[in-house]
């Protein structure tokens, strides 16, 4: 189970489980990338 991911802004994200790393890497990116969206299956392939 991927649970961690590192936006390329340097930013560590880590979720509880895969649903949970979704949602706070999608929250991250709406609250400091925005239009830079990605869908579930885009941030797990990029996940760790």
């Amino acid at each position: 189970m991927k649970r961690n991911i590192t936006c390329p802004c340097g930013a560590q994200i880590t979720g509880q489980d895969e649903d949970d790393l979704v949602v706070k890497t999608q929250q991250h990116l709406k609250e400091n990338h925005p239009g830079h969206d990605y869908s579930r299956d885009e941030i797990l392939f990029m996940a760790y």
